[in-house]
Formats: structure tokens, C-alpha cells, sequence
């Protein structure tokens, strides 16, 4: 039996403006991507790359047009609807990682579970499940750490094993080696590409053609629709960039 997809949308149309003036961000985008897919999303700056990946994250709703999440129709739905979706199938790697600066490795992992209220764990469960996540990431022996005491590349660490934490259907990573030197970059995006390998659907916005060349598909978005949408050729799961300094 062939399995839903993890995104599926519909001649997606988001528009932007007051009164008689509209902006098509987005102009009847119909997409499809099932799961266990790396796909890079690219294209020039304003593009419509990032009203994309807002509505794929469930951050904004689409003007007109259709969007399954797992088989979930999301698309009509209001604020509080759409910020339990993405607290329950939605995991989220952003350029500036989006941590908290006066918090633990471990309490900022931590922070889904504490909004999604789940009273099927108790706190010292939570608490390991985050002290797995940070393992997992290769972060064991950072977890009292602060922001401020990280390297960039362990900041993203922290950041992943975040969006990790509740199990999620889907990853959006928006730009993650964007703030990272070149072998920071290449440890981030072999750890993406192995969560890959485990499962994961993940879903990247990239402006770099040689992080794009880690994904199995690119969708090359042009004024607010696809222009490309192709199989990588040159997808490789780890090692693109060379040089840089170490990541820890």
C-alpha cells in the first residue's frame, strides 16, 4: 500500500498587500513529497522561498489553494490549530538556531515538550528523552552548557536535537549552515544526511549549490512558482565541503 505523503499541496496561492495592490509571493505551487525525501528548496531572493517554507511550516497560511500535512488538511486552519501541528509533526533548524541565551543545552531541547503540555511523561522522563536527543547529536557532554559557551556548528547541534525531540514527520531547515565556516557546515549537513538515512523527511532552503548537492531532490522555485523540480544527480550523502575550522 503506498504510504501518504508527508507534503502535498494544491495549486498554492499566497498573496500579500492592501486594498487594490496584491504581491504573488507564491502563485499556484503544487507539490508533492513523500516521505524518507531530502529536498533542497532553492532560487534567487524573492523567490518565494521562504513564503513557502512558512506555509510548509505551518508559520503562515496560504491565501488560496490546498495543504496536506501527513494526510492532515491544514490549510484553513486558525493560529492556535496550526501552533499544535507544529509542535507535533514539525521540527525546525533555523540560520541563527533560535536558542535561548540564558539556557541549558538541555533546557532548550527540552522547550517542545514543555509547550505541547504532555501528560504522558513525567519531567524526569522529558528530561532524559532530551539528554538522548543531545547524544544523538554527538552532545553528551554539553548539555549544562549555554549558548554562549558553544561553537556555532554545537549551537546547530543543540538546534537539531530540538527539532528532533518530538519525534516529528518532518524537518525544516532553513539555511542551517548559513552562519557555520566550511567544516562546521559539512559535520551539520553529514548529520542531516544521516538522519536521513534513518528515516527522517527533510525538508532544506538553501542558497549554496554545494550544500543543495547533499539532498536527493532540488525544487528550483522562479517568481513564486517551480521553474525545476529534479532528482539530484550529484547527491551525496556527506563531505561536499572541504576546509574550515573544526566545529567544536
Amino acid at each position: 500500500m503506498t504510504s501518504v505523503p508527508i507534503i502535498q499541496t494544491d495549486k498554492v496561492i499566497k498573496e500579500y498587500g492592501m486594498g487594490n495592490v496584491r504581491v504573488s509571493a507564491l502563485n499556484g505551487v503544487t507539490l508533492t513529497i513523500g516521505e524518507n525525501e531530502f529536498v533542497a528548496i532553492m532560487g534567487p531572493s524573492g523567490s518565494g522561498k521562504s513564503t513557502l517554507l512558512n506555509i510548509l511550516g505551518c508559520l503562515d497560511r496560504p491565501t488560496s489553494g490546498e495543504y496536506y500535512l501527513a494526510g492532515e488538511d491544514v490549510s484553513n486552519m486558525n493560529k492556535v490549530q496550526l501552533a499544535i501541528v507544529r509542535n507535533r509533526k514539525i521540527g525546525f533548524v533555523f540560520q541563527s538556531y533560535n536558542l535561548l541565551t540564558r539556557t541549558t543545552a538541555v533546557d532548550n531541547v527540552l522547550l517542545p515538550l514543555i509547550y505541547q503540555h504532555d501528560d504522558t511523561m513525567n519531567e524526569e522522563e522529558q528530561y532524559q528523552r532530551a539528554l538522548k536527543a543531545l547524544d544523538s547529536v554527538g552532545l553528551s557532554d554539553r548539555v549544562m552548557h549555554q549558548p554562549h559557551e558553544l561553537s556555532g556548528g554545537q549551537k546547530q547541534r543543540v538546534a537539531i536535537a530540538r527539532a528532533l525531540i518530538n519525534n516529528p514527520v518532518l524537518i525544516l531547515a532553513d539555511e542551517p549552515t548559513g552562519n557555520l565556516d566550511s567544516k562546521s557546515g559539512q559535520e551539520i549537513m553529514a548529520l542531516l544526511s544521516e538522519l536521513h538515512k534513518q528515516g527522517r523527511t527533510i525538508v532544506m532552503v538553501t542558497h549554496d549549490d554545494a550544500i543543495a548537492t547533499f539532498a536527493q531532490r532540488i525544487i528550483r522555485l522562479f517568481d513564486g512558482k517551480i521553474a525545476i523540480d529534479q532528482l539530484n544527480g550529484q547527491h551525496q550523502p556527506a563531505g561536499a565541503i572541504q576546509g574550515g575550522e573544526d566545529a567544536n
